[in-house]
């Protein structure tokens, strides 16, 4: 009887982790559409505020593990919402852990494509863990850059 309990609660716990992970973490179809939904409030209220909106107004641009960020072409990370002190420096060269220049590759997709998903691995902001990510790029129609919104695989 013990084993059979045993049993049933394992399996009871393994029908039920893919729906806590599904209410945690955001899904490539949320991130597209929150990039999309950016790109429009960037085109509505302007760049400066924009940029602020991305960073502290977690309430809307931050939902689950999803939030914005956005770099300019010329490298500089010009909102982020997930880690503020991001903000200014120079992008261009960052790698992941398997040495991929994968703000490089986000960009030229941008620039090329207009959109587009980037694989890369990137700490966790909730889990402080390395994990596996794409993002979904989007360039932005007027301004010398690109947003995205990521999720972890």
């Amino acid at each position: 009887m013990k084993i059979i309990c045993n049993w049933v609660f394992g399996l009871v716990l393994a029908l039920l982790a893919p729906v806590s992970w599904a209410q945690d973490h955001g899904t490539r179809e949320e991130a597209r559409a929150m990039a999309e939904r950016a790109v429009q409030h960037f085109k509505a209220v302007g760049a400066e505020k924009a940029f602020k909106d991305f960073t502290t107004d977690k309430a809307t641009w931050t939902k689950k593990d999803l939030y914005i960020f956005l770099i300019a072409f010329n490298g500089p990370m010009m909102a982020h919402g997930a880690n503020e002190k991001l903000i200014g420096k120079d992008m261009t060269e960052l790698k992941d852990q398997n040495g991929k220049l994968f703000v490089q590759e986000m960009m030229a997709v941008a620039k090329s494509k207009g959109s587009g998903w980037v694989d890369y691995d990137w700490q966790h902001p909730q889990t402080k863990k390395v994990e596996g990510k794409t993002s979904y790029t989007l360039r932005i129609p007027g301004y010398e850059g690109f947003l995205g919104v990521g999720v972890y695989r």
